[in-house]
């Protein structure tokens, strides 16, 4: 068993789409119409045929209460692997990216968390 597709709840899928691909830098595997919404599927340029990151609308209620709460409680919804985490940090607060934690050493890693403009933080990690 492995895992293929992870959901991220964001609360405007065309700006999610801009900030994962035009300031993180994922690659579209997928982008096709479903009724009023879309299936939007990214992945890393360094595996496309990895496991994707689905941005999924936060329509839903519960969605929506689930994104809020860990946003203003300050957690992660996900979290992603760099192997240069203070290059990656200068380069993206270069672009304009908004982070909440700069590099930081946790024992043998060293996380960083970052926000996607969609209601997100999102932690980077080093290990």
């Amino acid at each position: 068993m492995e895992v293929i597709v992870t959901s991220l709840f964001v609360d405007d899928q065309d700006r999610a789409l801009e900030f994962y691909t035009g300031m993180l830098g994922f690659v579209i595997k997928q982008d096709e119409p479903v009724g009023e919404y879309r299936w939007i599927a990214l992945v890393s340029p360094e595996d496309q045929e990895g496991t994707e990151l689905l941005l999924e609308p936060n329509d839903h209620p519960a969605s929506r209460e689930y994104q809020e709460r860990i946003y203003s409680e300050g957690i992660p919804a996900t979290m992603f692997g760099v192997a240069d985490i203070r290059g990656e940090f200068e380069r993206l607060k270069e672009k304009g990216v908004r982070f909440s934690m700069e590099p930081t050493p946790a024992g043998e890693m060293t996380i960083a968390v970052l926000d996607d403009t969609c209601g997100n933080l999102i932690q980077l990690i080093e290990q």
